[in-house]
């Protein structure tokens, strides 16, 4: 029997525009653009995507790269004539320092500015495993590769700030041993200089999250508020009685975005999760129509003037979209969320 139909938090709403940007929009080879990273700079906004170009069969395509796209009111979007980011690039090749043949894709970006530095942080498939980076730019034109952790980690976002004096990220190990079967969490870790990574602390277990029984991890960079962090994350549940949705012949997987807000000095503490989806797939362009139905991902959060907070995600594995809510209000539902337990 098919798990509960999941339903939104009431105070999201999605934007009339949605989608806000897809692959015709890429002016360069393009099937699928998801899983963006947000920054807003001065008056510009900036948004590194995944992007997966000619399927070949199933879940194949020809490649995936990282492209850049500007935007000056974070809705209407121009990508660069070129992608900024792709591990077939002699020249991004060379900054891993890895052996010939190791080095595979690289995609799924993050963006964070922290003292006025611009990282990513992003997945690499390699002969050894997946394995999460985080690079450095001033310009989307010049890297310096700083970390690679070592097999199985993803889905790695950074703090904007250091903490304690240390530079902070959320991150999703995938144990092959896993726990209950295949169950992944959230977990936490930090660093004196972004190379050398430690201290990691579990911050949050599937079961925190009823909708979720298969993965739970961080999506967007966490924004700061004054009441604490609020962080977006991704949930994920399985049902075996899912059949056929979008282009594969069988994903019985839905991805749902959650949240919770963690202690602003303690970023390891957690002060209250909110027990509902915060997004979950129902709009056509989430249930019916793209790569894989049934698939929200929220991968960028930009915190406005006016207390509104602007939330990308992936939608379908196919293109990007935006939700917007007012941060008073996603915070007091962590925090209710807390009082009710």
């Amino acid at each position: 029997m098919l798990t509960p139909i999941l339903r939104s938090c009431p105070y999201i709403q999605r934007h009339p525009a949605n989608p806000v940007f897809i692959s015709s929009q890429v002016p360069y080879p393009s099937t699928l653009v998801f899983n963006a990273g947000v920054i807003k700079r001065k008056d510009e906004y900036l948004m590194v995507f995944r992007n997966d170009f000619n399927h070949i069969a199933g879940s194949r395509f020809e490649g995936t790269n990282i492209g850049l796209a500007r935007s000056k009111d974070g809705i209407r979007w121009t990508a660069d004539p070129e992608p900024c980011f792709d591990g077939n690039d002699p020249k991004i090749r060379a900054l891993f320092n890895l052996p010939d043949g190791e080095l595979g894709r690289c995609y799924d970006p993050r963006l964070t500015e922290i003292d006025g530095e611009i990282y990513m942080t992003f997945a690499v498939d390699t002969r050894h495993g997946l394995r999460g980076g985080i690079a450095k730019t001033a310009d989307f034109k010049n890297w310096e590769v700083l970390c690679l952790t070592v097999p199985d980690n993803r889905n790695m976002v950074l703090f904007p700030e250091k903490i304690g004096g240390k530079y902070v990220r959320l991150e999703r190990p995938m144990p092959v041993y896993s726990r209950d079967g295949d169950r992944f969490d959230m977990w936490m870790s930090d660093s004196p200089d972004m190379v050398y990574w430690g201290n990691e602390r579990l911050i949050a277990g599937v079961e925190d999250f009823p909708y979720a029984n298969n993965k739970i991890g961080p999506g967007a960079p966490p924004i700061k508020t004054d009441q604490g962090w609020l962080v977006f994350t991704h949930g994920v549940d399985i049902d075996s009685s899912r059949g056929k949705n979008g282009w594969e012949n069988a994903w019985k997987k839905r991805y749902s975005a959650g949240m919770l807000l963690l202690d602003l000095d303690d970023p390891g503490k957690v002060l209250g999760v909110y027990r509902e989806p915060l997004i979950a797939p129902e709009a056509v362009y989430e249930t019916e129509e793209g790569f894989r139905t049934n698939v929200i991902f929220p991968t960028g959060a930009i915190l406005e003037d006016d207390g509104t907070v602007k939330i990308y995600y992936g939608a379908s594995d196919t293109v990007i979209a935006l939700v917007t809510a007012k941060a008073e209000d996603l915070i007091r539902c962590c925090l209710d969320a807390a009082k009710a337990r």
